[in-house]
């Protein structure tokens, strides 16, 4: 249990369709266990090799793009009188969900993210956390997602 007593569910955000049902389905588990979200979602700098140095020209626009992203994303779902709270933290998004999953008791992301190839079952991501999260994982899917 959450600090306060309460079921802690984490769940990763990136604006993707599989993190926005990771959320909802999120929202209602913990509505049906009295219990809490807690959206986290992630941003790093891009790899930068000599001679692109000049083509970042904001490093505050990395953090704001995520903490809009997430912001959208709490907009759409129907928090069902479910406690929600946000993170936004620099870092890639297995570790920083990892460090969140620490007082979780239940970690939730969808099987695909923003980025890799779109014909794995479970992206890199999922799979890391499935792997060494400290807390049970739930990997979302459409079961509409093609298998191959």
């Amino acid at each position: 249990m959450g600090g306060n007593g309460m079921f802690r569910i984490v769940v990763g955000v990136d604006g993707s369709a599989p993190s926005r049902r990771a959320l909802e389905w999120a929202v209602e588990e913990a509505r049906l266990r009295n219990g809490e979200v807690h959206a986290v979602t992630a941003w790093a700098f891009p790899p930068v090799t000599v001679g692109m140095e000049g083509l970042i020209h904001d490093p505050d626009l990395f953090p704001q793009v995520a903490r809009r992203l997430q912001a959208e994303a709490l907009k759409r779902v129907e928090n069902k009188g479910v406690p929600i709270s946000g993170e936004v933290d620099q870092g890639t998004a297995a570790a920083v969900l990892l460090r969140a999953a620490e007082n979780a008791d239940l970690l939730v992301v969808g099987s695909r993210g923003l980025g890799g190839f779109t014909g794995l079952l479970l992206g890199s991501v999922s799979t890391q956390l499935v792997h060494h999260s400290p807390s049970p994982v739930l990997v979302v899917r459409s079961g509409r997602e093609p298998v191959e």
